[in-house]
């Protein structure tokens, strides 16, 4: 990774792309310092893409952005009635152009939970369908086809008025520009890989779609969202069969539904986990009105407290001896929300463990973070730091 990062670095200095990559720091740090706060879910925004004068991906019958609202509107629609607590915050409700760094901004103003945008594909080829979901970031595997759709997706800044002042003279059809977007993985890349493993996984057992999995790639309207976020492209426009499907009231009911699915199947892990301790112990009291005693639950030592840093997160197994981690020690592996995580030291205090993420960090892993076990468990560092003292 760190050679990587190097060569990125290197190829970026060659280029017109340099303030580009300074002002992606600069706002890497400014938005991303807010990750899920608390412990449930407040407020979610739904942004359906495209719209007004940008009509998006066209298919013989469709447009992409009519389909994106009906869908958008329906999931929220499903949120609303089944968690009337939740505030559903659409980025538009009508055929209308929104410029895609306020489509961000909407959900940060809003101190948002989470992010989800939608989108339909096309391709040349009208043979490829299935439905994709994507987070920002950068993937070792298929990057030039990510690239393509990205920046399908981030043309609609050429309708922009002020797109040269928004973004800096940002070029999206420039693959350095895209690379200077996806050179960091904040904090919230676990739980975007959470939420769009989940919304793959319903399309696919729920709806029957082709499951073309999560993909990491640089998208403009993920790029500054300081929350859990994801794009979805719910199918090809350019496939007959998928494009009859996706302009059904049938079929957009079918795709909404599968996003509500995975959105409330990630609620309930999200507030569980989160609120991991406060979650167990109110188990505890209602088993007491018959046996055990809530002190049965906490642990006499803290001996089976473990941190670590957790320094790399993938859709896909990975080998320990894999050459990007080749600079760390003491390297493991666990499963968590059906994504591989990688891991580095082991440590029964958190300090040790903070002072390793900033080592680990040095190697080019900008984003590791330190992560608590109890039991072989992953438990919050709440909960973790509770069961220290």
């Amino acid at each position: 990774m760190l050679t990587q990062l190097k060569n990125i670095h290197q190829l970026i200095r060659k280029t017109r792309w340099l303030p580009i990559l300074f002002m992606v720091l600069l706002t890497t740090f400014s938005y991303n310092s807010y990750s899920q706060k608390g412990s449930k879910i407040k407020t979610i925004v739904i942004d359906a893409g495209h719209g007004g004068k940008d009509p998006g991906a066209s298919g013989k019958h469709s447009r992409e952005k009519d389909i994106a609202l009906s869908v958008a509107l329906k999931t929220g629609g499903y949120i609303e009635q089944n968690f009337p607590n939740i505030k559903v915050i659409y980025t538009r409700k009508t055929d209308k152009f929104v410029d895609l760094h306020k489509r961000g901004q909407i959900a940060n103003e809003n101190n948002a939970d989470l992010f989800i945008s939608i989108h339909c594909n096309a391709n040349p080829s009208s043979n490829i369908y299935g439905a994709e979901t994507y987070v920002l970031g950068v993937e070792e595997k298929r990057t030039k086809r990510n690239m393509d759709v990205a920046m399908m997706e981030n043309a609609a800044i050429l309708l922009e008025d002020d797109a040269g002042n928004n973004y800096n003279d940002f070029d999206p059809k420039s693959p350095e520009s895209l690379i200077s977007l996806t050179l960091f993985q904040d904090e919230n890349l676990d739980q975007s890989l959470s939420i769009a493993q989940k919304i793959q996984q319903q399309f696919t057992d729920r709806v029957g779609r082709k499951d073309r999995s999560v993909y990491q790639a640089g998208f403009l309207v993920l790029w500054k969202t300081s929350m859990p976020s994801v794009l979805v492209e719910l199918g090809y426009l350019s496939n007959n069969a998928e494009e009859k499907f996706l302009n059904t009231k049938e079929g957009q009911v079918f795709m909404a539904s599968a996003i509500y699915r995975a959105f409330k199947e990630y609620k309930i892990e999200f507030e569980k986990e989160n609120n991991a301790y406060e979650y167990r112990k109110q188990v505890v009291v209602d088993d007491n009105l018959t046996s055990e005693p809530v002190k049965s639950i906490e642990p006499q030592t803290n001996n089976d407290v473990v941190f670590k840093v957790q320094f790399y997160t993938s859709p896909r197994h990975l080998a320990l001896s894999d050459s990007r981690f080749q600079q760390l020690s003491n390297i493991s592996k666990y499963e968590h929300n059906g994504l591989y995580k990688y891991t580095s030291g082991s440590f029964t205090s958190l300090n040790q463990a903070k002072a390793h993420q900033k080592k680990v960090q040095s190697k080019g892993f900008t984003d590791a973070f330190v992560v608590a076990f109890h039991l072989d468990n992953r438990i919050s560092i709440s909960e973790a730091v509770k069961l220290e003292k």
